[in-house]
């Protein structure tokens, strides 16, 4: 313990009326009633707590308080945490005139901490330390602890002791997973998790690396063999404390052995406008049924859709219409849709407060959701304002969708893929039923287990693979081969690398489910290949890669990436020796199978598989093929007499 000095930083919660008793015997002694102020600050990369009793003459200016003195109590972000010299176990000495009462820790060496029973006095606190050093008791004379206990949920994990439920105990490894989604969409009014390496990027979103650090913080609390683990096994960390995310070449399906291929010319495409109202309305019949699915699925890939259609198309495009649905048929199906929703609703509306302190998920579903929905992106004015309407409604829905699927209950991230929805709905039970088929393709991100997640960056690094061999041996020799730099846009479809409008773009793109399977994987190495170059040539390495990655947020051109990732689509596909694990991955057809083997030559190939066109493909697609002696600047394809590059509608 150090001796507590000035400490500045960003203030992120204060209170007035914090005392220590310091003669529990003389509880109406002014002198033993020393008064303070307590704060959480935000400085760099440190997280400390320090307590400094305010000279006299201070108190004497404040001599209309309950007692003589004040004192500071400072929760900043530092990294260091010393020792203040103790004299024969005493207390800590004081020294330069600071209050024998001084003292300093760091949030990385808080072990637990001890509340009152309620409706006994004043609310307090009692700080116990990793070393057993308890700290005097605070006493909140004029307010509630519950603030501050929120305000250090922001910084530490913190979870009832199953021995006494007085007693939070300080990164509780069976919220590890939970907290990893917190901290991972956390925005950055809320501050860095502890130990962060200073990152210019906080002005917009922290991102990815708050994980890692997050992680690594919450294992070296337990583990104390960890304190001093090299940099370089910060991957091992990240795949331990989340659970199942650990990936075994050895006994996990889906690893083939991918030699280098041929993939051939990469083609050139452009995108088309988005799909207008006009076109839409063009292809619905007298009953209201859509007409020429398909190519209404590949106009829409290919530009997107106009705003104003965005209401109507995206049902369809979700599944809660089917799209042989007549307009009667989809009016009834809404009428009994909306019954089931209010019915779901009333379920939770109707629990009393003494229901809920005896449901315990129930309980924990809504502060999660209360605490994501206070993190939604205010960037859009549909979200403006703590009472805006919207973020109601993103509460309701969510609490909602807890008694739709009580099992999955809610997950941190849920209400970034729901916020989207509700905007271009602008309709609670629409809204509600999009994002619920939205997550009958979401679900398996969010399970405890984490298979989804798990299967996707596997498939991820075989296309990877496929596409940059050297590229990916480059990031495994940076612990970084497992590509969990990318579990962000995973986890929640981009939501956090594009701006609003164009996230509604790239959903809506790839809701088409073209040009192939697990488009969005081909999206992630469109972003990785662009960004290949920097990473190697600066030599980065693991916190490089995963600072580097995250600052990407809110610079990737949609438009950009959709055109190369249907590049290489395309490209894979005109591929006659592609890999049979690949044409998996993508949903390609087998036909008939030969793999060429290492030690034998060029032109003896056993095992490939050839992967005949899909039915999108063998329509016209406009491209231009590519070569080494391109022009620099190819003409212009057309696609139909409006075809333009676009930015969002």
């Amino acid at each position: 313990m150090a001796a507590a000095g000035v400490v500045s930083g960003k203030i992120i919660y204060e209170q007035e009326g914090v005392y220590i008793h310091s003669s529990f015997g003389k509880a109406n002694d002014q002198d033993s009633l020393i008064s303070g102020t307590l704060r959480v600050l935000e400085k760099d990369s440190s997280s400390v707590v320090e307590w400094t009793q305010a000279p006299k003459e201070r108190a004497h200016r404040g001599s209309e308080r309950l007692n003589s003195y004040e004192a500071e109590w400072d929760m900043v972000n530092t990294v260091s945490f010393k020792k203040k010299p103790h004299t024969n176990g005493d207390a800590p000495s004081h020294r330069n005139g600071k209050s024998k009462w001084s003292f300093l820790f760091s949030l990385t060496d808080l072990k637990s901490i001890k509340q009152n029973k309620e409706g006994m006095g004043w609310s307090y606190l009692v700080f116990c330390l990793k070393d057993d050093v308890i700290l005097p008791a605070l006493h909140f004379h004029q307010g509630d602890s519950k603030l501050l206990i929120d305000s250090l949920e922001k910084y530490v994990v913190l979870c009832e002791s199953a021995q006494d439920k007085r007693t939070l105990l300080v990164n509780c490894q069976n919220k590890s997973l939970s907290q990893s989604f917190e901290n991972l969409l956390d925005e950055p009014a809320y501050g860095l998790i502890q130990k962060i390496k200073k990152d210019p990027y906080t002005a917009t979103m922290v991102g990815f690396s708050k994980v890692t650090n997050y992680i690594f913080d919450s294992l070296r609390g337990s583990d104390p063999s960890a304190h001093q683990r090299p940099p370089s096994e910060m991957a091992d960390f990240l795949s331990d404390a989340i659970p199942g995310l650990k990936i075994n070449q050895q006994e996990e399906p889906g690893f083939e052995v991918i030699t280098r291929i041929d993939l051939g010319e990469r083609p050139v495409v452009q995108r088309r406008e988005p799909v207008s109202l006009e076109e839409w309305t063009k292809n619905i019949d007298s009953e209201g049924r859509i007409l020429n699915v398909d190519n209404m699925k590949q106009m829409i890939f290919r530009g997107g859709l106009s705003h104003a259609l965005r209401k109507q198309a995206w049902k369809f495009l979700l599944g809660y219409f089917p799209w042989d649905s007549t307009k009667e048929e989809r009016t009834e199906l809404q009428k009994q849709k909306t019954d089931e929703y209010f019915r779901m609703k009333l379920q939770w509306k109707s629990v009393s407060e003494e229901q809920e302190k005896r449901n315990s998920r129930l309980r924990d579903y809504r502060s999660l959701i209360e605490k994501d929905v206070n993190r939604t992106d205010r960037t859009n004015k549909f979200y403006e304002g703590q009472d805006n309407p919207g973020l109601i409604l993103l509460h309701d829905i969510l609490m909602t969708y807890c008694m739709y699927d009580f099992d999955l209950g809610y997950v941190q991230g849920m209400s970034d893929l729901l916020s989207p929805v509700l905007y271009v709905m602008e309709n609670e039970v629409d809204a509600f039923w999009c994002f619920a088929s939205y997550m009958d393709q979401m679900h398996q991100n969010f399970e405890e287990q984490m298979q989804g997640m798990k299967t996707q960056l596997i498939q991820l690094s075989t296309l990877l693979r496929l596409l940059d061999s050297g590229f990916c041996s480059y990031l495994e020799s940076q612990d970084s081969g497992y590509l969990y730099f990318c579990f962000r846009w995973l986890l929640i479809r981009f939501k956090r690398e594009f701006s609003f409008l164009d996230i509604l773009r790239l959903w809506e793109v790839m809701w088409t489910e073209l040009p192939c399977k697990n488009f969005h994987l081909l999206l992630c190495c469109a972003i990785l290949e662009s960004e290949k170059q920097q990473i190697m040539e600066k030599h980065y390495g693991f916190n490089e890669i995963l600072k580097h990655i995250n600052e990407l947020s809110m610079k990737i051109d949609v438009e950009d990436v959709l055109c190369k990732a249907e590049a290489i689509s395309l490209q894979m596909v005109k591929c006659k020796e592609l890999p049979q694990a690949v044409c998996e991955i993508l949903g390609l057809q087998d036909s008939e199978v030969t793999t060429p083997d290492s030690d034998i030559g060029e032109d003896e190939n056993v095992g490939m598989t050839s992967c005949p066109t899909s039915s999108f493909y063998s329509n016209s697609l406009p491209v231009l093929a590519a070569s080494e002696a391109r022009d620099d600047n190819p003409p212009e394809i057309s696609v139909s007499p409006n075809v333009s590059r676009l930015t969002p509608a």
